[in-house]
């Protein structure tokens, strides 16, 4: 018996050392600042102009889904996110092709990381081949987050400060830009609302943009890492969402009104490399592709992270195999196993194209979103009987408005993703059945009181 006991006080477990101002950055880094200029073009053309107003739907929308993901943490305090949460308020099995699909979004965006860092990289440096860069960038990331969650917060940090300085000195040359005569030439609300606004146009680019906040649930990744897990991720979620948004949405306004119309340059879908120039000439646009291979190392590190630590949710419950998944290093105290396997999946970078990839991540970002949201009704409401006048707009008429704008998303979503989504979801379906013997039995049930 006493030694028993110490072998279970001698259980490595996750480090409890992440403060909210560390959760927050890497969140931020999760969502990417710079972000705002990948679908600045398209955006342009759906909403005639009006980006920041989609912004603000979008943001809008967002907020609803992390309230959400906030209710949840504070109940189930553990690295699971959406997969925790589904499978003890909804059901194990819901709970577990939850997590499965899940592991679309949170494995595949250090895939994407790479493959868009490989794609700046070989602009700048057309004499490496393709494959050792990505390669390169796969084992720098990976060999971060080996080295401990402090260190991945801090090198996160200046990788994220050094975006924000891009932002500012874009907004910056931008004002300059519309000083001297040209773009609107005035700080109008023009942007915001015009004659031409619509709300179908506004609604269509508000589903593009929703997916520049993919980043604000990862959060929950980290809550057996932080500090005072209970008040630091449920703010920490909200935080990273609005402080995302407020950027975007600033951005997005100084950028239309010094480039209003797009159809002007080579490539109005993907304008920002040409906009760089003529702010700045060649110094910016160095500066500029500088913060797009740093964007693309900030998120490909902070979502290898989170994707370590969801797959160590589930190996911990023997969900996924224990011994690979559920393993912690035993005075790192990080899921070494898991960051070594997500590193190497991300080398799929150097086979697959952007278009599939980005398939996965918005399959596996929309059911985590709807999975959450339901939690929230089917814990408090349902469940815990919350249904007080102010209880019924928190844990009823909130996370409902929450699914009905990721419904919206869901129709908006691609052929493309739906098949290659319900595929990985069958799959799933696959194994669950072979795991649980048919439904036969329920996969083991998780201790919360040890997490908090």
């Amino acid at each position: 018996m006493e030694k028993s006991m110490g072998q279970a006080q001698n259980t490595p477990t996750l480090k409890r050392s992440l403060k909210l101002w560390q959760v927050i950055v890497l969140g931020l880094g999760y969502l990417t600042p710079l972000t705002v200029f990948d679908t600045y073009g398209i955006v342009t053309q759906e909403t005639g102009g009006h980006v920041p107003t989609a912004y603000i739907l979008a943001l809008t929308a967002m907020l609803f889904t992390a309230s959400s993901y906030g209710k949840m943490v504070r109940v189930f305090p553990v690295a699971g996110s959406a997969y925790s949460y589904a499978r003890q308020s909804l059901n194990p099995h819901i709970g577990f092709l939850v997590g499965w699909v899940s592991l679309l979004d949170y494995v595949f965006l250090p895939v994407i990381n790479v493959l868009l860092g490989k794609i700046y990289l070989s602009a700048a440096f057309p004499m490496i081949p393709g494959w050792i860069l990505g390669l390169l960038l796969a084992a720098v990331t990976t060999v971060v987050n080996f080295r401990g969650i402090q260190s991945t917060a801090n090198f996160n940090t200046l990788l994220v400060v050094f975006q924000v300085i891009v932002v500012t000195i874009f907004i910056g040359l931008s004002i300059s830009h519309i000083s001297t005569g040209a773009g609107d030439a005035a700080f109008t609300v023009r942007p915001f609302y015009g004659e031409e606004i619509s709300l179908p146009t506004l609604l269509t680019g508000a589903a593009i943009l929703c997916f520049s906040f993919l980043g604000f649930d990862a959060v929950t990744t980290y809550t057996e890492e932080a500090v005072n897990p209970m008040k630091t991720i449920p703010r920490g979620i909200f935080l990273v969402a609005l402080i995302g948004g407020v950027i975007f949405i600033t951005t997005s306004y100084f950028t239309q009104l010094a480039f209003p119309l797009v159809e002007q340059f080579q490539n109005p879908e993907s304008p920002s490399p040409e906009m760089s120039m003529i702010l700045g000439q060649d110094l910016f646009y160095a500066i500029f592709v500088a913060g797009s291979i740093t964007a693309a190392l900030a998120s490909g590190i902070a979502s290898h992270t989170s994707a370590s630590r969801l797959l160590y949710a589930m190996g911990r419950e023997n969900v996924l195999p224990k011994r690979l998944f559920g393993h912690l290093h035993p005075t790192r105290g990080i899921p070494a196993r898991n960051v070594f396997f997500v590193g190497v999946v991300s080398l799929a970078a150097l086979f697959l194209d952007l278009e599939t990839a980005l398939a996965f991540i918005n399959f596996g970002a929309l059911t985590a979103f709807t999975a959450v949201n339901a939690s929230v009704i089917a814990h408090y409401y349902i469940r815990g009987n919350r249904r007080s006048l102010t209880d019924t707009f928190h844990y009823l008429i909130s996370p409902l408005l929450g699914t009905s704008f990721v419904v919206f998303l869901w129709y908006n979503l691609d052929a493309h993703a739906l098949t290659l989504g319900l595929i990985w979801t069958f799959v799933g379906i696959g194994y669950l059945l072979f795991s649980t013997k048919f439904f036969t039995k329920k996969p083991p049930l998780i201790d919360f009181e040890e997490a908090i």
